[in-house]
């Protein structure tokens, strides 16, 4: 059987990690509990020793514990560390590091995906602190199901109740069941911005994260595929599984995906890279007095187009980010690059798209209507894409 870490922290809606287990459970997987010292006080460790048919570990220097050096044997053994109901502490000690107990220990050693359901009072949650911890976990590849708006123990309506323990069991499952659907095929993926220097001081570039891209390339790992993904400058940690290449420029982002074009089934061009670079650029930094009144430009390589003329049978995915008539310069972008598809967004909206954790798209395929989406989350945004993709492999198959 599969084995889950569960944690659980000292918030009041510790109750409902009881319905987490037997979720888990009913879809034949273990479930290990592991307990902050104070959230045994709040319930005993008792009833998760019972309800999950293991014993729950609170304190690592419990002397019935002392012979496996739980956190790094139990590292080895879980397909996914969830921690639900996660405290203000708990994830402000992930975020930075402090292993001072079990639960912050095990985060420290597992190597399997890691999901965090928060649940605090609104003033917590949405304290700049908790949401930069947050950030940060998060640009480390920790997911999270985020909190609800409603009634909170301290009698307070907002936001910080606990997701609902139905939707952190689907969230758990949907990133440690691989359903094998892209096995076989080897996706190659590019994300983040490219960087195009005037000097080694000064560079065009955009606001392109590299976060729609990196979900796109954990997605498909999830559905079994080889992925090599192509990043520009990214805060972001690639997924330990993809083979990963960084670049700056577009001259280096096009010799990188060229190189492992050949071996690719499907590319996914979620890049957003620079049109345009300096006609000449410096070795040195260049004085304010020396720029003169105009800096010439001229256009980089356009990566989708080339790759467009030698595609044959593979899926080639391109994405648009735009300002106005979104449809109509995606669907000519489409044609002019003989793609499978194009994803399309709004880029003027600043709740989705760059930068952002959510976004909402068009997906178009030729001679189709524009499929449209719901703001979502990037990670349901790259499980639309994968769907709509394996669709067309379905078909050209």
């Amino acid at each position: 059987m599969i084995l889950i870490a569960l944690g659980v922290s000292s918030s009041i809606s510790v109750y409902k990690s009881c319905d987490i287990i037997r979720r888990f459970q009913e879809k034949d997987f273990q479930v290990q509990v592991i307990m902050t010292k104070n959230a045994s006080r709040l319930i005993s460790p008792l009833l998760f020793s019972a309800l999950s048919g293991r014993e729950a570990i609170v304190d690592p220097f419990e002397e019935q514990h002392s012979e496996r050096i739980a956190h790094v044997a139990l590292a080895k053994e879980v397909a996914l560390l969830l921690v639900a109901p996660a405290t203000a502490n708990v994830i402000g000690k992930f975020a930075s590091g402090v292993a001072d107990d079990f639960l912050s220990t095990f985060y420290t050693a597992v190597g399997c995906p890691v999901l965090i359901a928060p649940a605090m009072n609104e003033a917590m949650y949405l304290h700049r602190q908790t949401q930069q911890n947050i950030h940060k976990l998060k640009g480390l590849g920790v997911k999270f199901v985020e909190p609800e708006k409603g009634y909170l123990a301290c009698k307070d309506t907002g936001w910080g109740r606990l997701a609902s323990p139905e939707k952190i069991v689907d969230e758990g499952l949907r990133l440690i069941q691989k359903s094998g659907s892209l096995k076989g095929k080897t996706v190659l993926v590019t994300a983040g911005p490219t960087r195009e220097f005037l000097d080694p001081v000064r560079f065009l570039t955009n606001r392109s994260s590299g976060k729609m891209g990196y979900e796109l390339a954990e997605e498909a790992l999830r559905r079994g595929a080889d992925v090599i993904l192509v990043s520009g400058p990214s805060p972001l940690f690639p997924p330990p599984e993809a083979k990963f290449s960084q670049v700056q420029t577009a001259e280096e982002m096009e010799k990188e995906v060229s190189k492992h074009f050949a071996k690719a089934d499907i590319i996914i061009m979620a890049a957003a890279v620079s049109d345009f670079k300096f006609a000449e650029t410096s070795a040195n930094k260049l004085k304010k007095d020396n720029l003169g009144e105009k800096i010439p430009i001229i256009p980089t390589p356009d990566i989708l187009l080339k790759l467009s003329r030698r595609k044959g049978s593979k899926v080639l995915v391109g994405f648009a980010a735009e300002t106005e008539k979104v449809a109509e310069n995606a669907v000519r972008k489409l044609k002019a690059k003989n793609l499978d598809m194009i994803v399309a967004n709004d880029v003027l909206d600043e709740r989705i798209g760059f930068e952002s954790d959510f976004n909402q798209v068009s997906i178009i395929l030729p001679g189709s209507r524009a499929i449209r989406s719901e703001k979502m989350t990037k990670i349901e945004i790259s499980q639309l894409i994968l769907d709509k993709i394996e669709e067309i492999v379905g078909k050209k198959s």
